[in-house]
């Protein structure tokens, strides 16, 4: 919303009606953080603005700035191996494993996954699956934000769960471009997971994103 008092007195006469009389201007800005709006703020001018494509882009600039602080306030006060602190029910298989932020730590992750699913007995077609989007989403994550990552696996009887939450992005989000859906971010990778997997999902969060799939025990792929 931007605008002067005149414009904006039709749509939001109340609100404008308590501004003080000098106020002749204002604008609303959102303050962007993980791809999602996380508050705002409202700017008060005491002369007429013209709002125009670059005073609205220099303003978006600092909202989404304010919301990587934000991210960054999140992180710092996220403990690390988050998903290892989660509870895990009993009768669960549960290993964890920490990814270094460089592509290097792709090798360890699949070294990782590979030596406990065969611990764990898991079918072979399974495990090939299950590395081949465990690679992606790891790859992803480590390119896209910058920052290591986290795997834990998850077997409950025939379900194989496995989850990629990722530290959270180190670059600043161009509001302009903010999608609505939050793997948008993550960008290649998702097509094949989509099609080797059962089922999978993501949620995102100040601390950062987390993406998971679900393989059944003897599916070799989604029918």
């Amino acid at each position: 919303m931007a605008g002067s008092r005149e414009s904006l007195a039709g749509r939001f006469g109340d609100f404008m009606d308590r501004q003080l009389p000098k106020m002749m201007s204002l604008v609303t800005v959102p303050v962007v953080a993980a791809g999602q709006v996380m508050g705002g703020y409202i700017l008060f001018y005491d002369c007429p603005q013209s709002f125009d494509p670059s005073q609205v882009s220099d303003l978006e600039g600092v909202g989404a700035q304010l919301g990587e602080g934000l991210r960054r306030v999140q992180r710092a006060v996220t403990p690390a191996g988050a998903l290892a602190a989660m509870a895990v029910p009993g009768g669960v298989r549960a290993a964890t494993h920490s990814v270094a932020p460089d592509t290097h730590g792709v090798a360890g992750a699949r070294h990782f996954a590979s030596r406990t699913l065969a611990a764990w007995d898991v079918d072979e077609a399974v495990v090939y699956n299950a590395l081949l989007c465990l690679s992606e989403l790891v790859t992803n994550a480590v390119i896209h934000t910058g920052a290591g990552c986290e795997v834990q696996l998850l077997l409950d009887e025939q379900v194989l769960t496995t989850t990629v939450r990722d530290g959270g992005s180190n670059v600043v989000v161009d509001p302009s471009r903010v999608e609505q859906d939050p793997l948008a971010a993550h960008g290649r990778g998702l097509a094949l997971v989509d099609a080797l997997a059962t089922g999978w999902g993501s949620e995102v969060d100040l601390g950062g994103m987390s993406v998971w799939f679900v393989l059944e025990l003897g599916v070799s792929a989604r029918g």
